[in-house]
């Protein structure tokens, strides 16, 4: 095969349909040669032929499966069949229209692909318009998140700003302290600089002075001749005494400083061995003499302790070590570890732990054992500010603690005053020295705490106000005496004081106010009883033997008593306008003229003059002449009621006078005269209670068998029965035996536990009290229980809100938010637990979270969440259901306390649950009512003792029923079960 010749036609066939297709300037310039040369044709051997159209026909067949080649094209179909006609000698088509076909070919795939990518284009387009409009929608709600989002969050700038607006106030405190110390720590080195170089200097000066001159050498002519120079002694140095005795205290310096921080260190107290170690054996090792001394002497090395007397050194290194404890122990130091003032000391005390230890490491560390001068300023002001803490905290701990005593000194204060009048004088002494011993024990730790002027102080103040406080509440302000009394007192003490039994008394009592009740009848004695000032003796016997300062308050008729004097006035002004004044004006003389004799003793001056003037029969001959006046008879009213009134109503009186003698028309006689009947009724009030006060003693000790009779005399009547009585006890019975089963089977409670149990049960609970929950034993006292129920919840009430205010403002549950908790209790005793405007709590919670408000700021949040928290507490308080657990625990914990005190059987026991009363209320959150639960306390007492006096038989017989119902229950349970 010829090397130079061109390629041959098997060649061609070969490898052109493998090649690519060539572009169109590569297919022109191909077409060129191929026109301008002329190529031979040449036949391979048969076998080379046959081999070669084998490989090019299964190439063909491999490639023509493609159909999207571009060899398959018919350009290139052409173009490759004229190219191989060409070479071979046959007839092919011009190469021109190859070429133009193939470019055709290409130009219409270009087109096609164009056109889909202007589809895909369309397309796209179509979409982004859509989302474009989508987009455009969700601007406006975009924009209005981000409005939002920008207020919400200018809002938080702002807060957060307000409150750091104190933290960079102290930042800005703490940065111009730094700058100062600084300032003064340059100062104090310039001074150290100076004093060191003028000591440096005077060290060269004294060292100029005291070094000897070398001496002179000899001649020239003697060193020549070989003379030996004798060597010059060395002088010692000496030195003079200042310079030796400061080099002897420094000496002995380094030695103590050595010997404190050994010692020190030989002590092992660190944080980890205080948390490792009991909390008793620490407190003893701290009170230790030679932890003590050891401490103390490193504190005053350290100036952080002054030479003083040794009392006030071992408070102040008592109160250093207490840093240990309250870093180790902080739960059983401090009483809560979330409070904001506990937080601020646990702080202090770790500044100072950390700059001390740090003080030491480095003094260590010297081998003079040197203190550096910088950590030394540090740490004084560390334990600066930890001492202020402390004293900070110790103070509000005190005060809670004196607090506390103080109220329990009244307490027993507050018994001693309610048994010390005892006739037989058994109880007295019994009581008087129990409430002896614990009040010195109080007066001791208050003293201790307070010192002992305001410890003393303190006491007389409370005890003060405690015994005005209970004054108050028996009677009012002023002498209550009535004027016309006063001269016939000694002749009423004188008939009380004689041997009369008490209903005799009593009636007398009741015969004075109505002396004409039995000749008006039945009818007319019920119905001025209605309406009289005087309770029935049987009331007025059961309260004077619960308290014996008891009388009688006029605001239980009152409304009742002018609503009927209101209706005899209009009666009287509709008989003057139909003609009838003058049978209207005798009968309005009768009125008063009666109730004015009651208050007067027959054959007395002024009843005289009264009885002639206030004559009906001469009222009645004036109306019939036409010559009574009333201004004449207001002028006599004037005059004589001055006389007749206590000094107590001397102001109420003085104003009726004046407004008596100002008269007019027809309507201001009526007003007048309905205010002359009140101001009359008011006198008789009086006077009832003075003839009470002289009667008091003699009803009081005859109260307990008079209230027995009557009550045997009503069972014997069937007026009542003891059902209910009976249902009670049983109760009660079955309540405190599950208890003890409980927690002692072996214990069997006493008579006096299980009336003590079932009247706390009466007594204490949320919902109403109902008239069929009450034993007829305890009727009279209906009034009395009703309240304390009331008292009881509104109490929890008011310490469940306190108690939620204090954890979310992280305050200790122990303080005493007083101040807070009286106008809370004013507010719901007044006001009740919803809002006369809108029915519900919501503006009571509102005025609950303004008192909490006025005195404390609260968060936001702490605001809103305690808002919700008093209006739920309120709707649950109203409606007399405790479901809150707060409220639940508070309540039972108050019933406990109240029962824990009644259930105290001898007076011992009485005195110490008094003197415990006040810590064991704090503990229980309501630290703030101690006065009302002694209230409490004190009339349930009061009612336990009077009615087991009275009604005891009945008891006794009631629990001997019970107790053999119980055994016969359980032989029957015995004999079934053996069965």
């Amino acid at each position: 095969m010829d090397q130079d010749g061109p390629a041959p036609e098997a060649d061609l066939a070969v490898y052109t349909p493998n090649d690519d297709i060539p572009e169109e300037a590569d297919d022109m310039s191909l077409s060129g040669n191929n026109t301008n040369s002329s190529l031979q044709a040449w036949n391979p051997p048969p076998r080379l032929a046959a081999r070669f159209c084998r490989q090019s026909s299964a190439s063909t067949r491999r490639k023509s499966s493609a159909a999207s080649s571009r060899r398959n094209s018919i350009s290139s179909t052409h173009s490759h069949q004229s190219n191989r006609s060409y070479h071979g000698g046959r007839s092919s088509q011009s190469n021109h229209v190859a070429q133009h076909l193939r470019r055709a070919s290409i130009i219409e795939s270009r087109k096609a692909r164009l056109a889909e990518r202007a589809a895909h284009a369309e397309q796209v387009r179509l979409r982004a318009a859509l989302a474009k409009k989508t987009t455009t929608s969700r601007a406006s709600n975009s924009e209005e998140r981000a409005q939002a989002a920008q207020q919400a969050r200018e809002k938080h700038l702002a807060q957060v700003a307000a409150a750091c607006a104190e933290e960079v106030k102290r930042a800005k405190k703490v940065a111009e302290d730094m700058k100062e110390r600084k300032a003064a720590e340059e100062k104090r080195y310039r001074l150290e600089v100076e004093e060191r170089l003028a000591e440096a200097e005077k060290r060269r000066a004294e060292y100029k002075r005291n070094n000897m001159r070398r001496p002179r050498t000899g001649s020239g002519a003697a060193a020549a001749a070989g003379e030996v120079r004798k060597p010059v002694a060395q002088v010692a140095l000496r030195l003079d005494d200042d310079t030796a005795a400061k080099r002897i205290q420094n000496a002995w310096r380094i030695k103590r400083r050595k010997q404190m921080f050994e010692a020190f260190f030989g002590l092992g107290l660190t944080i980890d061995r205080v948390r490792e170690t009991n909390f008793e054996e620490m407190g003893v090792l701290l009170n230790e003499e030679r932890v003590l001394s050891t401490t103390s002497r490193l504190l005053q090395l350290l100036h952080l302790q002054h030479e003083e007397d040794k009392t006030t050194m071992q408070t102040g290194t008592r109160n250093f070590l207490s840093a240990y404890l309250i870093l180790g122990r902080p739960a059983e130091v401090l009483s809560s570890k979330d409070g904001d003032q506990e937080k601020d000391l646990i702080n202090k005390a770790k500044d100072l732990m950390i700059g001390f230890e740090s003080l030491l490491m480095k003094a260590l560390a010297s081998k003079i054992y040197a203190i550096d001068p910088t950590l030394q300023e540090n740490l004084a002001m560390y334990h600066s500010a930890y001492l202020t803490a402390f004293t900070d905290w110790k103070a509000r701990d005190a005060s809670a603690l004196i607090e506390g005593m103080v109220a329990s000194f009244v307490s027993l204060d507050a018994i001693w005053q309610s048994v010390k009048d005892d006739t037989d004088g058994e109880v007295a002494s019994d009581y008087k020295e129990g409430i002896r011993e614990n009040q010195v024990i109080l007066l001791s730790k208050i003293r201790k705490l307070a010192g002992p002027d305001r410890a003393s102080m303190l006491i007389k103040k409370a005890i003060r106000e405690s015994r005005k406080t209970k004054a108050a509440r028996r009677k009012p302000v002023g002498d209550l005496r009535p004027r016309v009394a006063i001269e016939t007192s000694m002749d009423e003490g004188s008939a009380t004081g004689s041997n009369e039994t008490v209903s005799a008394t009593a009636a007398a009592a009741s015969h004075i106010q109505h002396p004409t009740a039995a000749a008006e009848g039945l009818q007319a004695s019920a119905l001025t009883r209605l309406f009289s000032t005087v309770p029935p003796n049987r009331i007025l016997v059961h309260e004077l033997a619960i308290d014996k300062e008891y009388r009688i308050d006029t605001e239980p008729n009152s409304e009742l008593r002018d609503a009927v004097n209101r209706e005899v006035c209009d009666g009287m002004r509709k008989g003057f306008e139909q003609g009838e004044g003058n049978q209207w004006t005798v009968a309005m003389a009768e009125n008063v003229r009666g109730k004015l004799l009651r208050l007067l003793k027959q054959g007395n001056s002024m009843y005289t003059l009264i009885a002639e003037t206030l004559d009906p029969e001469f009222i009645q001959r004036q109306c019939a002449q036409g010559v009574f006046s009333y201004e004449r008879f207001f002028g006599f009213m004037a005059s004589i009621l001055p006389k007749l009134c206590a000094p107590f109503r001397d102001e109420a009186v003085k104003a009726l006078c004046d407004d008596l003698q100002e008269f007019g028309g027809l309507e201001s006689m009526i007003e007048k005269l309905f205010k002359l009947l009140h101001v009359i009724d008011l006198l008789s009030l009086d006077y009832s209670n003075f003839l009470l006060m002289g009667a008091a003693p003699k009803l009081i000790e005859e109260s307990a068998g008079y209230e027995q009779r009557m009550f045997a005399k009503d069972l014997q009547d069937g007026t009542i029965t003891l059902h209910k009585t009976k249902c009670w006890w049983r109760n009660a019975s079955v309540n405190i035996l599950t208890e003890a089963d409980r927690r002692d089977p072996l214990h069997r409670p006493t008579t006096q536990k299980i009336y003590a149990w079932g009247l706390v049960d009466l007594a204490i609970a949320a919902a109403p009290l109902q008239e069929k929950g009450i034993p007829e034993t305890l009727r009279l006292d209906t009034t009395r229980l009703f309240h304390i129920r009331a008292d009881a919840v509104r109490i929890t009430t008011i310490g469940a809100i306190l108690l939620t205010a204090k954890n979310l403002l992280k305050r200790d549950v122990r303080s005493q938010w007083k101040a807070e908790a009286t106008r809370m209790w004013d507010a719901l005793k007044f006001g009740g637990y919803s809002s006369s405007e809108d029915d519900n709590s919501s503006s009571m919670a509102r005025k609950i979270l303004s008192i909490i408000e006025s005195s404390r700021p609260l968060p936001t949040a702490t605001k809103d969440t305690l808002t919700s928290t008093i209006g739920r507490l309120l709707q649950q308080a109203e409606a007399g259901r405790l479901t809150d657990p707060v409220m639940k625990v508070l309540f039972q914990r108050l019933k406990t306390h109240i029962l824990n005190q009644l259930s105290a059987s001898s007076s011992g026991e009485r005195v110490r649950a008094a003197s415990t009363a006040t810590e064991g209320l704090a503990s229980s959150g309501l630290a703030e009512f101690v006065g009302q639960v002694g209230e409490i306390v004190d009339a349930l007492t009061r009612v336990s003792e009077v009615d087991r006096k009275a009604h005891g038989v009945w008891y006794e017989q009631i629990a001997s029923e019970a107790e053999g119902l119980g055994q016969r229950e359980e032989e029957g349970g015995q004999s079934g079960e053996a069965s």
